[in-house]
């Protein structure tokens, strides 16, 4: 009788330490800082792979990354007021979304600002951003962590006179998109920029209403461009990123230590994100040149001095830093 007494007794012992360790790793899972991104991008976007298989994992020891594709949890361009709010913890940020709320902002959506991935980098970690990241910070509580290579946008023409220069592109009926900011970028190229919805473009291209538009490579392929237009300048006039961002009081919520594994995390995922857009980019040249397309880079110089001196005659630089552009163009990359 004592026997079996202390056999349940020693079974009742096993089986409370077995909840209490059960509890306790409960417990433990519950401590995980939640982390629900919600961005319009789609689950196969490099932006998106990079997160899912660099950061998330990353994180996992101490935060639950929980992405939410194609603007299901947050429409697009609530996010930010959302994560100001404290009802959601991060998004991926565009600097036209941010010149919305800050002015001074409008300077990073302006043509041939930035040159290359390697140069949006470059400024992201300069001190000409330290500024402009505090704004943001102080003003919405939301962390610019990182920064994302969204791509590079191109002429892409019907005809097939080779364009050099702005003078070359005079009269050229160029699709831009139907807001204010982008009908000047195109009157900018030296072209005669004409608004029109995306869904009309492949007709308008393929009957002539416009001699043509602009998008980045994975555009023109995914479209179809390439059926109905004959060359692609390589102009690279908009050299398109996006911000990683993270609610502040988040952010605070780390350890010291989580903070660097999270930092870390996070730009070595828009490191793997920009490789390989950088490496779909390169792709889509041989592809394009392969459909019959001719692919060429005119002189940029000439495009980079005309567009960037029509911005800062325009109203649009009346807001920005002092001196910022001629800081931003000496960053090297």
């Amino acid at each position: 009788m004592t026997m079996m007494t202390n056999r349940r007794a020693v079974l009742a012992g096993l089986a409370g330490a077995s909840a209490m360790l059960s509890l306790g790793m409960s417990a433990r899972a519950q401590q995980k800082i939640v982390l629900r991104l919600s961005s319009p991008a789609t689950p196969t976007d490099q932006r998106a792979l990079g997160l899912i298989n660099h950061f998330g994992p990353a994180v996992s020891a101490f935060a639950d990354f929980q992405p939410h594709w194609n603007a299901i949890l947050f429409k697009q361009g609530t996010e930010l007021e959302a994560i100001s709010r404290g009802n959601l913890e991060m998004s991926i940020a565009s600097a036209q979304e941010l010149s919305t709320i800050f002015p001074q902002w409008s300077i990073f959506t302006a043509g041939y600002l930035l040159r290359s991935a390697e140069h949006q980098k470059n400024v992201f970690a300069s001190d000409v951003m330290t500024p402009m990241k505090q704004m943001v910070e102080d003003k919405l509580g939301v962390k610019l962590i990182s920064v994302m290579y969204l791509g590079k946008r191109h002429v892409n023409l019907r005809s097939d006179k080779e364009i050099k220069t702005p003078a070359d592109l005079a009269g050229v009926k160029l699709r831009m998109p139907p807001s204010e900011s982008w009908q000047f970028l195109g009157k900018a190229l030296g072209a005669n920029p004409l608004p029109m919805a995306f869904p009309e473009l492949y007709t308008a291209l393929q009957v002539g209403a416009i001699d043509g538009q602009d998008n980045p490579l994975p555009t023109v392929r995914d479209s179809k461009f390439y059926e109905v237009t004959k060359q692609i300048v390589l102009t690279a006039h908009l050299v398109d990123w996006n911000f990683l961002t993270l609610g502040k009081k988040v952010w605070d919520k780390f350890t010291p230590d989580q903070q660097k594994i999270v930092q870390k995390a996070a730009d070595d995922a828009c490191e793997a994100a920009r490789q390989a857009q950088l490496k779909l980019e390169s792709e889509l040249e041989a592809f394009m040149k392969e459909k019959g397309l001719k692919v060429y880079a005119p002189d940029l110089n000439a495009f980079r001095t005309t567009v960037q001196k029509a911005y800062l005659e325009s109203k649009f630089a009346k807001d920005w830093p002092a001196g910022m552009v001629d800081k931003i163009n000496a960053i090297p990359g």
